[in-house]
């Protein structure tokens, strides 16, 4: 598939990139990222590796855009995120020693 990058036209094999992730490290994600096997790379790394151009001069949408219509699964920052735990059922004496406060250093 063709598709431009940083203003580079790229022809682009899933087969391809998946030869060129293979071995490489994920960097923590913090932003879109790209399911490639069974690891999450961040979007800008995926870019870097691809394309061998500097980071600074693509966007990582224009990453996630490609790596879509190959049919990789990409992930926006938000919904990389893991979601809070939820916090475990209040027992009564923990409701009740809200409800009273706990003693303060000078009280004791």
């Amino acid at each position: 598939m063709r598709c431009v990058i940083a203003r580079f036209p790229f022809d682009l094999t899933k087969s391809g990139v998946l030869t060129s992730m293979k071995g490489v490290k994920p960097e923590p994600v913090t932003g879109e990222s790209v399911l490639i096997g069974r690891h999450h790379y961040p979007a800008k790394q995926v870019g870097e590796v691809i394309t061998r151009q500097d980071r600074r001069d693509f966007t990582s949408g224009e990453v996630t855009r490609a790596m879509a219509r190959l049919g990789f699964t990409c992930r926006s920052g938000h919904e990389a995120a893991p979601a809070p735990a939820a916090s475990p059922a209040p027992t009564p004496l923990g409701t009740a020693s809200a409800l009273l406060g706990s003693p303060s250093p000078l009280d004791l």
